[in-house]
């Protein structure tokens, strides 16, 4: 048996990158909520006692920014006695409208300006290119060393929400690191190494931790046949968590994409999600890439499967759409390229209709994944083109 190793991570919503995007994306969902036309990129950064919003926004509307920001901080747990505190600190803003120059290749496409009708909609806000993948390890179809990381960081949120755990703060990071059988595409075997770190109070014993972390955290939600002597278990190994947060470390909204998405089991086209409003096919075109896939893989055409977009601004159809199935398909790859091409709109205009994106649905997104979700309801997770796909191929 070939056996190899494969490590994804995940953070909690009080880590300073995710505090970042959250903020990002309230803003947006505020904005999309009062005018779902809005034109929206926003970015945010933290240190020690300070946050900076930044970024382009053309809307109709007015939004309290700083109002914002402190009320997503102090949501997700910090005041005065974690160090950083959503009430006290300070809030910039630097906001600038969108550029007339990106506004017109997006209002109206390319293919649309050539023969003087609407029928291609809006262009893509940008060029670049997405990835969406999916794969039968686990009931969501996603990867399971970034579904257990998730599953990990949620619970470790939970138990200090919900008084389980009370010394614990927001801040903390959860890692899987899951053994597979490389012989039997990828079989996942057992789970090697579970590191957990979370920032707590001062007056509790690392002890105490690792004990409670062990039984109120790993052991309710990693499965307990995936577990064996061998597996090792890390929590908080520096052997002290007390300064955490903006505090300890600063925070950039988009600076943790890979958790975004497939923890690193699948490739990245390099754009951030958060704070973009639905016209950036950074975020769309993920999300439907990542519907492709996993109807794709819930039809059984392969057990694995990639799916890569490719966008010019200005021009709604995709300049390239690749399948990958790494070997695992039931009928050829050019088959299922064929009706991905014939069953999915892929031009920005279509699937923002398709998933109804101008929405203020994005904040909820912005911790623990924006793929493979079970505990919200999103359209790009839906199966609604198995039966299409099981038809025609």
């Amino acid at each position: 048996m070939n056996r190899k190793l494969f490590t994804s991570e995940s953070v909690t919503e009080g880590h300073p990158d995710k505090l970042c995007d959250q903020i990002s994306d309230a803003v947006l969902d505020a904005i999309l909520a009062q005018d779902p036309m809005g034109r929206v990129a926003c970015e945010c950064a933290t240190t020690t006692g300070v946050v900076w919003i930044m970024g382009e926004i053309s809307t109709s509307c007015y939004v309290d920014i700083p109002k914002i920001a402190r009320q997503v901080i102090t949501d997700v747990g910090y005041t005065l006695e974690t160090g950083f505190d959503g009430n006290t600190c300070a809030v910039l803003a630097a906001i600038d409208e969108q550029s007339p120059d990106i506004a017109m290749g997006v209002d109206k496409s390319l293919e649309d300006k050539a023969c003087g009708a609407n029928s291609a909609g809006t262009g893509a806000g940008d060029q670049g290119l997405m990835f969406g993948y999916a794969c039968d390890e686990t009931p969501e179809l996603m990867p399971l060393p970034i579904s257990l990381a998730h599953a990990l960081a949620k619970q470790l949120t939970l138990v200090r929400k919900n008084g389980a755990l009370p010394y614990l703060r927001p801040d903390g990071k959860t890692q899987v690191t899951v053994e597979y059988d490389d012989d039997e595409q990828d079989n996942p075997l057992r789970v090697d190494t579970i590191v957990v770190s979370s920032q707590h109070s001062a007056d509790v014993s690392l002890d105490q931790i690792r004990a409670d972390v062990l039984k109120h955290v790993i052991r309710p939600i990693v499965p307990a046949n995936l577990l064996d002597d061998n597996t090792v278990f890390y929590v908080n190994p520096t052997g002290r968590f007390v300064v955490g947060g903006p505090q300890g470390d600063s925070g950039l909204t988009g600076r943790k994409i890979i958790v975004d998405t497939y923890g690193g089991y699948a490739r990245h086209g390099g754009g951030a999600f958060s704070g973009k409003d639905p016209t950036k096919v950074d975020r769309s075109a993920a999300y439907a890439a990542r519907h492709v896939a996993k109807n794709i893989v819930a039809a059984g055409l392969a057990k694995r499967c990639e799916v890569q977009l490719a966008y010019a601004i200005g021009v709604a159809k995709p300049v390239s759409v690749r399948i990958d199935t790494f070997g695992t398909s039931a009928i050829p790859e050019a088959d299922i390229s064929a009706l991905v091409q014939q069953l999915f709109d892929l031009r920005p205009t279509a699937i923002i209709q398709r998933f109804d994106l101008r929405r203020p649905i994005y904040r909820q997104l912005a911790a623990l994944g924006h793929v493979g979700r079970t505990d919200i309801d999103l359209p790009w997770e839906a199966l609604d083109i198995v039966d299409e796909l099981k038809k025609h191929a």
